[in-house]
């Protein structure tokens, strides 16, 4: 199964271009500030070439993982890796290459649209995201704005991410 690293690079890239529309001051960045009860000067200082480099990372990483959560195809190759090595699947002369090729042929491109990988990246954002990041906010004793900002950015981030790394074929 091959990975379209561009896909995943381009995704990378939607926490940071959309962090900086939606933690704007104009659109929930003052939300965002007092849920934190920060002000401005809270948050000068820090190395923010270190901030965001290690964030593009952490990004590279949510879209790398967001092919297994929203392409269906990459579970065919995975099931098929107990009855074989990698290279009998990708060996066409093997059967268990034979039957990839098939059902790849047959299969492969199904599903594979922005608003099928947006789907999976709201649920994934719902059924997993959610109950990691409200979980930590009821700890650090944050409010319901916090969770309700933070994890509307995060739905949509994961639901563009998931799209763009679905569709890009």
């Amino acid at each position: 199964m091959n990975f379209n690293f561009l896909a995943v690079f381009v995704a990378a890239l939607i926490p940071m271009v959309f962090g900086f529309v939606w933690y704007h001051p104009k659109v929930l960045g003052t939300v965002w500030m007092k849920a934190n009860n920060f002000k401005e000067d809270d948050l000068k200082g820090g190395n923010m070439a270190i901030i965001f480099g290690i964030s593009f990372i952490l990004s590279l990483l949510l879209a790398f993982y967001m092919n297994f959560i929203t392409i269906h195809q990459t579970h065919i190759y995975s099931a098929l890796m107990d009855m074989a090595n990698v290279e009998a699947i990708e060996n066409i002369n093997t059967e268990v290459g034979a039957d990839y090729a098939n059902m790849m042929a047959k299969y492969g491109h199904n599903f594979r649209t922005f608003k099928h990988g947006a789907l999976h990246g709201f649920l994934a954002s719902i059924f997993f995201m959610l109950p990691i990041l409200g979980t930590n906010a009821l700890f650090e004793r944050k409010g319901w704005k916090y969770i309700a900002v933070n994890a509307g950015y995060w739905t949509v981030c994961l639901m563009i991410m998931g799209g763009i790394v679905c569709a890009w074929v």
